[in-house]
């Protein structure tokens, strides 16, 4: 299974996953074009800003997803698969009970037509609209063995450093 990784040591808060996430959702998928699409396309991933660090919220497709399962008109799946956690604009209700759930702030309701958008992790794509952009490769994209590999290894380099610089 596919994931999407956040190393927000090189995130440097400059939103081109933003920008490239709104564009590869609009109409036009051109970015010039996209600017004057009504409405404007919106980017399922925010960039927040936290003391030093810039940290891009997204859908984290959870293995054990509280969006899904609060969800009460099934517009919230999570594909078998992939491990996506799917969203179908049709059934959703606008309840927005799977924004009041997500523990990491990843659903964002629209105003304009009461349904919601998250990251759908660019399935049209080979590789998510939001990695592609990113300057620094602060988001890498790929099987999640892989990602967590780097994960752990990227751990371990922090923790030795940290442990040298106490001594």
């Amino acid at each position: 299974m596919k994931g999407i990784f956040i190393d927000i040591e090189k995130c440097i808060g400059c939103k081109s996953c933003e920008i490239y996430c709104a564009v590869s959702h609009s109409a036009s998928k051109q970015i010039f074009s996209a600017v004057f699409e009504d409405p404007l396309p919106a980017e399922r991933v925010k960039v927040e800003s936290y003391n030093a660090f810039s940290i891009p919220i997204q859908c984290r497709h959870c293995e054990e997803a509280p969006c899904v399962d609060a969800c009460p008109s099934g517009a919230l799946s999570k594909e078998t698969e992939t491990g996506i956690v799917a969203m179908d604009q049709e059934r959703c209700i606008g309840c927005w009970m799977c924004a009041m759930v997500c523990p990491f702030g990843a659903i964002i309701p629209k105003m304009d037509s009461k349904v919601i958008i998250k990251c759908d992790r660019c399935p049209d794509l080979d590789e998510p609209a939001c990695v592609n952009a990113c300057p620094t490769n602060a988001l890498l994209f790929g099987e999640l063995s892989e990602v967590m590999k780097k994960s752990r290894k990227k751990a371990a380099q922090i923790t030795i450093s940290a442990i040298k610089n106490a001594i």
